[in-house]
C-alpha cells in the first residue's frame, strides 16, 4: 500500500482507503472496511491472492474515473512485477499457517488500541438545516478544502477461532454446497461404504437473522454453536473433504457455521432450524411423567428449573416442551448442523 500510494502521488493521483463513514464528517476518524469473504478482495485473500477493490468517486467526471483506474492498474502491476519473487514465496509459505490442530480466527472486531494516521484531503462539512425536511443534514463546502491528520483504525483482533480439523464430512444430499466446492477447485472424495465413526458434531445454540433480504438471502449472524464428540453413521456417497489443500481457508470460512460468511449464515442449512415433529400435549402428559420417573437426574433438573425460573413455572407448554427435548422422542436433526468435523 505505501508503494501504491507513493507511486500514484508522483503521478498526481490521490488515493485514500475507503472512507467508512455515514452521515458524519471523516475527520473525526474512521475504521478500515472489513473485507469478509463475500467481497471480491476478501474472497481473493482466501486463496492467498493479492486483491484490491478500487472505487473512483461518483462525483468525479467519468473521464477522470477511467484514467485514475487505469493508472492504478498500471502501478499495481508494476509493483507486483518488481516483487514477484517475494509474492511467490509468501504464497508458497502461506499454507504453513493452517495446519491440523492449529487455531484459525473466524470473527473479528476493531482493535481501537492500535491506530495509524491518514494525511486526509477533504472539504469542510457541517450539519445545516434541510430545505426539504427541516431536519439537520450534512453538507460539504467545496470552497473550503483542507488537509488534516485523521485517525484511522486499521487493526482488527480475533474474537473467536476454531481448531482446524483434518477433514469435514458433508452428507451427499447437500448438492448446492458440493457444487460450490467444485466451482472453487476444492478436492474431495466420496465415502465408499456405510460406516460408523467418531466425529465432532455442532448444534446451533443461537443466531440472529436480518429483517430485510441481502443479495436474495436473509442472512444469519452472531451464530453460536455447541460441540460434542459423537459416534455417527456416515453413508456411502457422503463427501469427505480434507483440509490440507490450497482451499483450506475457503473451507474454514464456509463450513464453520459461526464464520461470518459461512454456508449456514447464507441459509444453505435452514431446514435444520425448523422443528418438524412435536408432541400432542394430551398424549405427552402421561409419557412425560413416566419419562421423568425413569430418569431421576432429569427430573431433578426439571424441578430446579421450575423453582428458579418463574416464567417457566407458569407455562405448562414450556415445561412439556423442555421435557420433550430431553427425551429420545425429540427430533434429532433439529438444530443439528449436518456437516461434521473429523480429527484435529
Amino acid at each position: 500500500m505505501p508503494q501504491l500510494e507513493d507511486s500514484l502521488q508522483l503521478k498526481k493521483w490521490d488515493i485514500t482507503p475507503y472512507v467508512n463513514v455515514f452521515n458524519q464528517v471523516p475527520e473525526i476518524g474512521f475504521t478500515q472496511f472489513m473485507d469478509s469473504p463475500r467481497y471480491s478482495s476478501g474472497y481473493s485473500t482466501l486463496f492467498n491472492t493479492l486483491g484490491m477493490m478500487v472505487e473512483t468517486h461518483m462525483l468525479k467526471p467519468y473521464k477522470q474515473r477511467v484514467e485514475g483506474t487505469y493508472e492504478l492498474m498500471k502501478t499495481f502491476i508494476s509493483i507486483a512485477e518488481n516483487d514477484a519473487e517475494k509474492i511467490k514465496l509468501l504464497r508458497k509459505n502461506a499454507p504453513e499457517k493452517y495446519k491440523i490442530g492449529s487455531y484459525y480466527p473466524i470473527s473479528w472486531e476493531v482493535d481501537s488500541s492500535k491506530t495509524s494516521t491518514l494525511n486526509f484531503k477533504g472539504f469542510e462539512g457541517k450539519m445545516v438545516q434541510s430545505k426539504i425536511t427541516d431536519a439537520e443534514r450534512l453538507k460539504y463546502f467545496r470552497d473550503k478544502p483542507f488537509t488534516k491528520d485523521v485517525t484511522y483504525y486499521n487493526n482488527f483482533k480475533a474474537t473467536d477461532s476454531v481448531k482446524i480439523p483434518s477433514a469435514y464430512i458433508i452428507p451427499k444430499g447437500y448438492w448446492n454446497v458440493i457444487e460450490l466446492l467444485k466451482l472453487n477447485n476444492i478436492e474431495f472424495s466420496e465415502i465408499k461404504n456405510d460406516s460408523t465413526i467418531s466425529a465432532e458434531v455442532y448444534h446451533i445454540k443461537s443466531f440472529e437473522t436480518v429483517k430485510n433480504p441481502f443479495e436474495g438471502h436473509y442472512l444469519h449472524y452472531r451464530t453460536e454453536v455447541s460441540k460434542n464428540t459423537e459416534t455417527i453413521s456416515v453413508k456411502k456417497g457422503d463427501i469427505l473433504v480434507k483440509t490440507q489443500q490450497p482451499g483450506i481457508r475457503y473451507l474454514l470460512e464456509t463450513l464453520e457455521p459461526s464464520a461470518t460468511d459461512s454456508f449456514f449464515n447464507w441459509n444453505f442449512f435452514d431446514a435444520i432450524l425448523q422443528q418438524k415433529e412435536g408432541f400432542s400435549p394430551y398424549v405427552w402428559e402421561d409419557m412425560a411423567e413416566k419419562f421423568l420417573n425413569e430418569n431421576p437426574e432429569i427430573k431433578k433438573e426439571f424441578e430446579n428449573k421450575k423453582r428458579n425460573e418463574p416464567e417457566f413455572a407458569q407455562s405448562w407448554y414450556s415445561q412439556l416442551d423442555w421435557i420433550h427435548k430431553q427425551s429420545p422422542y425429540y427430533e434429532k436433526s433439529h438444530l443439528r448442523y449436518p456437516v461434521v468435523r473429523v480429527g484435529g
